[in-house]
């Protein structure tokens, strides 16, 4: 879907909040805020330096689905009534009851993404091409951000600033050493140069989580008809599916949020650490359909592929390959468990390796010594997700350290621009639950 034009002509000079990156958050930041907006109670703008919303286009798989259900949409946990739901997105563009008759929760990635564009469509706040360069804070508190538009350069001035600027890949220092080597990629732009890949006679992946499933699911039918290796090494000590239980998915609440902020900064590293399986593993159904189709093309096909967990892998250029395998990379495969080492070599490597959040963005270098941050040199995120003492500053999706693993689910993103709306205006807009779990938590009252 294509979105509203800008230019830094229609583009606010002064705003009361200033949101910076239009991804998921910070888009229904923006569709909760309409209202507000509309009602003069707020003035909002939103830049954001692509040319237009598309939500990991380098993963958009045909058949893959978010691993929420559309309930988790940018507003209905906030507010269930608004124009900018997920329903309402299928009501407008006659699929309510494909959807309904589909019987399924889980709207496909690709409509998912549609969906936040049909959203983005709609609000005028949003500002597209504007790359914010440099933000600044004056003595009054206010903030001035500089940003670059293809027809020049220009500033808008703000009182509150949100920022929402996502992630980036992520790749482990044993493997940055391949990054500047040929047939290398991040999984992130796997469906860019999924067709120049295509030929190699060996393929490798890299990672625990859904892109990683994903991938080998995509390729496993080629490779095995053209009898073409395919190999998939994880660290993880096997290959976990994500934790769906429904007293599991009551961590993501504002209860465990509350919880979790109130431990130790050691301890919440740890359990984050001790948790990544729960959020960061592989949907159930998608490791059944990886077997289902191993176990087919087993019966017609000479499989060569390899599938290895609780394995570090890094970058051995020049090593002797020591498993039979040919190609123009090495990776030296170390098996946790057993002790075992070995070399293996692939024509292609794709590191599905995650993502991360930048510490802190180089446009908001000049605002650093006005940060809250921990031992770590991390953003120290209050309750309501502001990271300076004013509480004029708020932080999307950059939180995990400090709220746990509900900071990059879609599903509590509602919930916490609900908070970042009550911190910025003074007042509940939408209410915002605190107890919500059957479970406790907490050792209080033992």
């Amino acid at each position: 879907m294509t979105n509203h034009p800008t230019s830094p002509t229609n583009t606010p000079t002064q705003v009361d909040v200033l949101a910076i990156g239009a991804g998921p958050f910070n888009l229904g930041f923006a569709a909760l805020a309409q209202p507000l907006v509309d009602s003069g109670e707020l003035s909002l703008a939103v830049l954001d330096k692509r040319d237009g919303f598309c939500w990991h286009p380098g993963m958009m798989l045909p058949t893959a689905t978010t691993q929420v259900p559309f309930i988790a949409d940018l507003v209905t946990m906030a507010d269930p009534t608004s124009p900018y739901s997920f329903l309402n997105y299928c009501k407008q563009q006659g699929r309510m009851h494909h959807f309904f008759i589909k019987e399924d929760f889980y709207p496909l990635r690709a409509e998912y993404s549609d969906y936040c564009a049909w959203v983005a469509g709609q609000l005028d706040t949003l500002h597209w091409n504007h790359n914010v360069t440099r933000v600044e804070q004056h003595a009054d508190g206010t903030f001035t951000a500089h940003y670059s538009h293809p027809t020049g350069t220009n500033q808008v001035h703000a009182r509150h600033l949100v920022i929402g600027v996502g992630t980036e890949p992520f790749v482990p220092e044993d493997l940055a050493g391949a990054l500047n080597a040929p047939n290398v990629l991040h999984s992130a732009d796997y469906l860019h140069r999924k067709e120049e890949i295509l030929p190699a006679d060996s393929i490798t992946i890299i990672g625990s989580g859904q892109s990683a499933a994903e991938i080998y699911l995509d390729l496993i039918e080629q490779r095995a008809t053209q009898g073409k290796r395919l190999d998939w090494f994880t660290r993880s000590p096997r290959f976990f599916p994500m934790e769906y239980t429904k007293l599991t998915l009551e961590m993501t609440s504002p209860d465990y949020a509350r919880y979790f902020r109130s431990l130790p900064e050691a301890t919440r590293d740890r359990t984050n650490r001790e948790q990544r399986n729960l959020y960061k593993g592989i949907s159930g159904d998608t490791i059944n359909e990886i077997y289902d189709a191993l176990y087919r093309f087993s019966r017609t096909s000479e499989l060569r592929s390899t599938l290895r967990a609780g394995c570090a892998v890094s970058w051995a250029p020049g090593a002797h390959p020591t498993d039979g395998t040919t190609g123009t990379h090495r990776l030296r495969v170390e098996h946790a468990e057993s002790g075992a080492t070995g070399v293996h070599a692939t024509n292609v490597l794709i590191l599905a390796t995650g993502y991360r959040a930048p510490t802190i963005p180089a446009f908001l270098e000049p605002l650093r010594g006005s940060f809250n941050v921990d031992a770590a040199g991390r953003y120290a995120v209050a309750p309501d997700f502001s990271i300076n003492d004013d509480a004029t500053i708020h932080v999307q999706n950059a939180e995990e350290h400090t709220h746990s693993l509900i900071s990059p689910d879609l599903g509590m993103g509602p919930w916490r621009n609900s908070t970042i709306l009550a911190s910025i205006t003074g007042r509940e807009v939408y209410p915002i639950e605190r107890d919500i779990a059957f479970q406790t938590f907490g050792g209080e009252g033992l």
